[in-house]
């Protein structure tokens, strides 16, 4: 009988799991409506309501106990919320890279730019086709581009160490099609020279990335002239003129894509669809926002995998804490629970109060641990090797409000687990036994 009931409470435990890990917090907030409705409309709602006041006041007493509760998930959720938030701003800047009105073209297939090519004939046909903004002059507005990799001292690291940068060769029009791109120090590079502007990103991550500064790309000296912020994936790149980088690293006249500006968001079908239907050309075009998004996904999916693992292995052991501190609880109340069931009250209130107890505690365990989060890791600077293509990519991790209630959600799971069977138990207590103590 006894394993036929621990087996429901281990189904119920699965069912709630399955259907809180897919709830909004809209969902949340309708059940916490609903349940302080029960708590004062109902007979039953008032004792589960009497019982859990009379819990909750003697908190105090029990301090050092329910802290354990509070800490372990708080542990949880910190660093849960914080390797999440990784995933976050990785994603988050590949997309802020993005927009529906701007297309990048690549040879078909091509996963990303560094395994694309486009000869000079290629790029002719993709000027002709429609879809594409012009400007002021009526010529499209396309940068045709090239993708490089250098290796530079790593900043902070040991001597002799390096890591990888991204080059791209742009054309005059990829201030165009990125408008968010702003040189913050220095100025632009003029077409023709061995002239660079480097991303912020890239100048956090780098030694010697400044204005004036000479490097040795191609085995060529390059002068930094200017420093560019964007808020995206790009400022983790070094720009240069492409015909220039294409000389350095003997490229010939070809590309490894072509970023447009599109006439409007719309514009992308008639853009794809016609040079999808050119003959002479063996090219796919998605928008930028589209391309970006699928660099990111396997990356980002890396990271949350990483992030649940770990925090499922520390949450296995807040539960167990949760567990022991709340069995312990429920043997000091012994009696007094028998009381209550002696003048009435039943099985249900004393279970829902004894799990109001361990889930407030979880709540602020888990507000707490993202409090925590929040301020120690939004925004916090950090850096990959996987960018999509080549080269390191700078990016903040994010602690979102969806992230926060993520954490929120599982704290919340956690002191459910772990207040179920204690609060079984308690409601399972022979009366008559329990009285015999007083």
């Amino acid at each position: 009988m006894r394993f036929l009931k621990n087996l429901g409470l281990v189904l119920l435990t699965i069912v709630f799991l399955g259907l809180w890990v897919a709830l909004p917090w809209q969902g949340a907030l309708v059940l916490a409506v609903l349940l302080a409705l029960w708590m004062f409309a109902f007979r039953s709602g008032t004792q589960t309501r009497s019982v859990a006041m009379v819990g909750i006041s003697t908190l105090r007493q029990r301090l050092g106990s329910s802290a354990v509760i509070v800490v372990g998930i708080a542990g949880v959720v910190g660093v849960l919320v914080a390797l999440l938030a990784m995933a976050e701003g990785y994603g988050q800047t590949l997309r802020n890279s993005g927009s529906l009105d701007t297309a990048i073209v690549m040879r078909g297939a091509s996963a990303n730019e560094v395994s694309s090519s486009l000869s000079r004939e290629d790029l002719v046909q993709i000027e002709q086709a429609p879809g594409i903004a012009r400007n002021a002059k009526g010529e499209p507005i396309i940068s045709a581009e090239t993708v490089v990799a250098a290796n530079l001292p790593v900043r902070g690291s040991k001597v002799g160490d390096e890591g990888s940068a991204q080059v791209r060769g742009i054309s005059e029009a990829a201030f165009l099609v990125r408008p968010n791109v702003k040189i913050i120090e220095g100025k632009a590079f003029q077409p023709g020279l061995r002239e660079l502007v480097i991303g912020k990103g890239a100048v956090r991550q780098f030694e010697g990335l400044k204005v004036g500064a000479t490097l040795k790309l191609g085995n060529q000296p390059w002068t930094v002239v200017g420093i560019f912020a964007s808020g995206d994936a790009m400022e983790s790149e070094l720009w240069a003129d492409a015909n220039v980088v294409n000389d350095a690293y003997r490229r010939g006249a070809g590309r490894n894509s072509a970023t447009v500006k599109l006439e409007n968001a719309a514009a992308i079908k008639t853009f794809s669809e016609a040079l999808e239907a050119n003959p002479q050309l063996k090219v796919k075009a998605s928008t930028t926002l589209d391309f970006f998004a699928k660099q990111s996904e396997q990356m980002t999916k890396v990271l949350r995998i990483i992030g649940i693992t770990v925090g499922a292995i520390m949450a296995v052991g807040a539960v167990f804490g949760a567990l022991n501190t709340m069995f312990a609880a429920v043997a000091t109340r012994a009696r007094e629970i028998a009381t209550l069931r002696a003048i009435g009250f039943r099985g249900l209130p004393v279970v829902v109060a004894v799990m109001l107890e361990t889930m407030l505690l979880a709540l602020i365990g888990g507000a707490v641990g993202g409090i925590a989060a929040w301020a120690l890791f939004n925004g916090f600077e950090a850096s990959t090797m996987a960018a999509g293509s080549v080269g390191k990519l700078s990016f903040n991790l994010s602690v979102s409000p969806g992230l926060l209630w993520e954490g929120i959600k599982w704290a919340l799971a956690i002191g459910f687990i772990g207040g179920l069977f204690p609060a079984v138990r308690a409601a399972s207590l022979p009366v008559t036994a329990a009285l015999r103590e007083l």
